[in-house]
């Protein structure tokens, strides 16, 4: 069996699970067996799209098993006349307004108590389901506000300390570092988008998730 650099991923939508292991095949096949993986996910080379297996090439070629190939289908040539050429005077680009229009522009104290308002009205929701929730009653809540901004809202993101003002009370009490580390645990499982702007850190809802 051919060796060399590997990527292992799986991913279980119903349990919440991300696993993704490179390194040396004989050390990825071990820890896979380890895990009980061996018979799910996806093993590839890195560089290459896929294992081709060559039944035609015998050991006495020197070749044992899967051989490594390219892809045979690239895809069409670059055309670098079809890349838009954006041009503008140095020193134009407004950094405050594009933040502004990712929607990580701190709102004003009469948004945030709008925003207050109509979250304190949302009905209850249901707990996450899913083994690797940790507080499936807290991600719950902070998907309806996610939900709220998105919907009604029309915002992308909300930096940190709107999330804490708004929510934490939902949010398990969470306030400062440590609702920082939890969206940040959340942002690792694939659930929010992390957005840097400013002096703020912003936070999204994943589609996937928010679906």
């Amino acid at each position: 069996m051919a060796s060399g650099e590997v990527r292992f991923t799986f991913r279980s939508e119903e349990t919440d699970v991300n696993v993704v292991i490179e390194g040396q095949r004989e050390w990825v096949e071990g820890i896979i067996d380890e895990l009980g993986l061996s018979k799910v996910g996806t093993l590839l080379p890195l560089g290459v799209t896929s294992p081709i297996k060559k039944p035609d090439l015998m050991e006495s070629d020197g070749v044992e098993g899967d051989v490594l190939a390219p892809p045979t289908d690239m895809g069409p040539e670059p055309d670098p006349s079809r890349i838009p050429v954006v041009r503008r005077p140095i020193g134009a680009l407004s950094v405050e307004l594009e933040i502004e229009k990712i929607g990580l522009e701190p709102p004003s104290r009469s948004d945030v108590f709008e925003l207050m308002d109509a979250f304190s009205e949302l009905d209850e929701p249901r707990p996450i389901q899913g083994e690797m929730s940790v507080d499936p009653m807290a991600e719950a809540w902070l998907k309806e506000l996610m939900r709220l901004i998105v919907r009604d809202g029309g915002r992308t993101a909300l930096a940190t300390e709107t999330i804490e003002e708004v929510a934490s009370p939902k949010l398990g009490g969470r306030t400062g570092v440590e609702l920082s580390v939890w969206l940040e645990s959340l942002f690792a499982a694939g659930k929010l988008v992390k957005i840097h702007g400013g002096d703020a850190t912003g936070w999204g809802p994943s589609p996937r998730w928010l679906g």
